[in-house]
């Protein structure tokens, strides 16, 4: 695991400008957290970024696809979409992409499920 250990640590480091940011190991990559809120995913040796209704067709025009993985042959596909090539080539891209990834985990916090009292 050192290749994802150091592909987490060099895109918090991209992400300096952003903001503060930490990886945290988890399903056998890493999340992407600022500010307690996941905003990305690193899985397979590459980046995810969250996405919604309001900012899918953005990673979609960008030729992004979401990431996927399988459990028992059926496929699940969660809201984080591949960072677009520009995330890596310049800071004011980075910064953009995250900004855009980061209000979809404002938008979209994780629900926690809560258990009825009987």
């Amino acid at each position: 695991m050192p290749e994802a250990q150091e592909l987490a640590t060099h895109i918090v480091d991209l992400l300096d400008s952003f903001g503060p940011c930490e990886a945290r190991r988890m399903f056998g990559g890493f999340g992407i957290f600022h500010q307690g809120l996941m905003f990305g995913l690193i899985a397979g040796g590459s980046l995810y970024l969250k996405a919604d209704d309001k900012t899918r067709e953005l990673f979609v025009a960008e030729g992004s696809e979401a990431f996927s993985y399988y459990k028992k042959e059926k496929e699940y596909r969660l809201s984080y979409y591949f960072a677009p090539e520009e995330f890596f080539e310049d800071p004011e891209s980075c910064r953009h992409w995250a900004r855009l990834a980061f209000d979809a985990a404002l938008r979209n916090p994780l629900k926690k499920n809560k258990r009825q009292e009987a």
